[in-house]
């Protein structure tokens, strides 16, 4: 598990957001009014819940900051070390102590205004108090400033950082810039670093996770080292020596052997006896990278001897482990990369293992168990008694086990796709099974097999036969009435009847076959049949039309005649709102005026509330929240 993850902390506010958090808060959660005739205790009281108020959330926000950044005493030494090289341990500690003295202050002018308030003597007096108070707190969040905008880009900068466990399972990749480190954590981890072909591409610490006998290890990926002094040496190298120096990881000191680095071997060897006192106690391996380019038997003598020299002294890192401190290989074909990761994983955990069992938590365990050794009383053997129920329920279920032969088998063996078909008939259950294989017809003598396959097919068909008549017979007898029943004089009068409807469905036929039934008014507008040929004669004597020639007017003649007499109409001689128009409905103008007046006062109240018609029930939001939430009065953000 990972002890420290900086990627929880909380942003940290500016002074000014600060500021505003707090009186914001401070404004919404305490009374806001306040008259002059009040009692001046309760005044004093007013005014001193505000200031107490302003003071706590300043504390809390205060001590939330400072608790949440790790104090560089408390954390594991790599962690402190890594920060110190990256941020200057002087000034982490100088911000932190900045923010804890600028708490001690505000509680310190929250408890000196408060006792001045208990002596105010006017409503006057006691806000002037609390507005001092308020504006010194003010004063000493804007000193801290740039101590919050500090510990703000630290917090930024942490949270990037890898998360690394110092206690798990390590591999530690080091070396000289462009030697291969990134490629081989990329190989063996799902991690993706960057590579590029020029040197310096890693500049910080990654992390990569991978699997070996069952355990979880982790990879970390280092920036390059340079051969150089120490106090020479960048951040993006102090933190691969501060890797180096505080975890306890398996170390792969890669070696590019083909010089592509633009590195040779001896400056590769200078490095690493410069740096081989970070490597005592840790399982180092010595890998030759770059094995496509140039084979580790191709190099010259005096590189040949530096690198057995490397070897050696991997060796005497850590006493009594086994295996090979020097390997070969090349990330770009994969040749070795799988046996240099097993290699380094093994010798870490026979390292881990051998240091747990000699500590003395191991002796403590090891006093709690005793291992029974049984001793034989006697010579007589006594071989295994097995009863005759469980063989014979063993071998039964070992028969039952059995592969049972699928289609597909037996396809297989019977000559494959094309040859074989599979039997539909033989899981047919019968009385005997070589009935399953005969074929049975479908006609026989003319008749459908299936047919006859119920023996009481026939008596069904005949009851349902009587059934379907009984059904059949009370439906008459429901529809019509038979002519035993009446009388004759109701006989007769059923007959006229009969005769009359007769004739009136003749007639109705008659009449709407012909096209002078058709009425050439709309039914709805001569409901009571006044559209007549003598009123429409009447009509055209007033136009001055003789109406006996009307008949036999050509529709032709008409239309034209029409159009000659047509004229634009002037905006003088538009129809009024009132005037009746045949189909309104209306008898004269004046019940019309009537029904105008009362639809346009009926909408009045619908017009002025703004509603779209009779089944508009919109309610509006009448009060937005972003205009009346919070208890700011009038004024300013800032006049508090």
């Amino acid at each position: 598990m990972v002890q420290y993850n900086f990627k929880r902390m909380t942003v940290v506010p500016s002074g000014k957001d600060l500021i505003d958090i707090i009186l914001s808060r401070t404004q919404r959660q305490t009374p806001t009014v306040v008259h002059k005739g009040y009692d001046i205790n309760r005044l004093r009281q007013f005014y001193m819940r505000k200031v107490k108020y302003t003071q706590t959330n300043f504390h809390d926000k205060l001590s939330a900051i400072i608790d949440e950044f790790p104090r560089l005493d408390d954390i594991h030494p790599f962690y402190g070390d890594l920060l110190n090289v990256l941020y200057n341990k002087d000034h982490y500690k100088l911000a932190l102590g900045q923010i804890n003295t600028a708490r001690n202050l505000i509680s310190k002018i929250a408890n000196d205004y408060v006792k001045l308030l208990k002596y105010g003597d006017s409503l006057y007096r006691c806000k002037s108090l609390k507005r001092a108070a308020l504006g010194r707190m003010q004063t000493v969040i804007r000193r801290i400033g740039p101590s919050l905008a500090y510990l703000e880009d630290i917090r930024q900068h942490m949270a990037r950082l890898p998360s690394i466990d110092p206690n798990s399972r390590t591999l530690l990749i080091c070396g000289y810039p462009n030697v291969g480190k990134s490629s081989f954590i990329n190989k063996i981890t799902r991690a993706d670093v960057d590579v590029q072909s020029y040197a310096n591409t890693t500049r910080s610490l990654f992390v990569g996770h991978t699997d070996y006998k069952f355990l979880r290890y982790q990879v970390i990926d280092t920036p390059g080292i340079l051969d150089r002094p120490f106090e020479d040496r960048n951040i993006i190298e102090m933190c691969s020596i501060t890797a180096l120096a505080h975890l306890r990881a398996a170390v792969l000191f890669f070696l590019d052997i083909s010089g592509s680095c633009g590195y040779t071997i001896a400056q590769q060897a200078a490095l690493f006896h410069s740096i081989k006192s970070l490597f005592m106690n840790k399982p180092l391996i010595i890998v030759c990278n770059k094995t496509d380019l140039q084979p580790l038997e191709g190099i010259s003598e005096e590189d040949m001897k530096l690198v057995t020299e490397m070897k050696s002294e991997a060796m005497k890192t850590v006493i009594g482990q086994e295996g090979d401190a020097l390997l070969t290989m090349s990330t770009l074909t994969e040749d070795g990369v799988i046996s240099v990761k097993n290699a380094a994983c093994e010798r870490l955990l026979n390292q881990r293992v051998e240091l747990k069992m000699k500590s003395k938590k191991m002796n403590d365990c090891l006093n709690r168990f005793h291992v029974a050794m049984p001793k034989p009383r006697d010579h007589k053997e006594r071989p295994v008694c097995i009863p005759q129920a469980v063989v014979e329920a063993r071998a039964k279920q070992a028969a039952e086990k059995e592969k049972r032969p699928t289609e597909k088998d037996l396809e297989n063996e019977n000559g494959g796709a094309g040859v074989y078909s599979a039997s539909l008939k033989k899981n047919y259950i019968l009385a005997h099974d070589e009935w399953k294989e005969d074929i049975m017809p479908e006609i026989l003598d003319g008749h459908n097999i299936f047919d006859f396959v119920d023996p009481d097919i026939l008596i069904r068909l005949e009851e349902l036969k009587q059934e379907e008549g009984i059904r059949q017979a009370e439906v008459d007898d429901d529809v019509e009435m038979s002519g035993t029943e009446l009388s004759p004089e109701e006989s007769k009068k059923l007959a006229e009847i009969r005769e009359k409807k007769r004739l009136l469905i003749q007639q109705h036929r008659i009449k709407k076959s012909t096209a002078e039934s058709r009425p050439t008014v709309p039914r709805k507008f001569d409901k009571d049949r006044e559209f007549t040929s003598r009123r429409i004669g009447r009509q055209l004597s007033a136009l001055g039309i003789d109406p006996s020639g009307a008949d036999h007017m050509d529709e032709d003649t008409l239309k034209k005649k029409l159009r000659s007499m047509s004229r634009p109409r002037s905006t003088s001689r538009s129809r009024l709102p009132t005037d009746v128009v045949c189909g309104d409905g209306f008898k004269d103008s004046d019940q019309k005026s009537k029904a105008l007046h009362k639809a346009r006062k009926s909408v009045k109240n619908r017009n002025k509330n703004a509603r779209r018609g009779e089944a508009d029930r919109v309610v509006p939001n009448l009060k937005p929240k972003h205009l009346f939430s919070g208890k700011r009065s009038n004024g300013k953000t800032q006049r508090r």
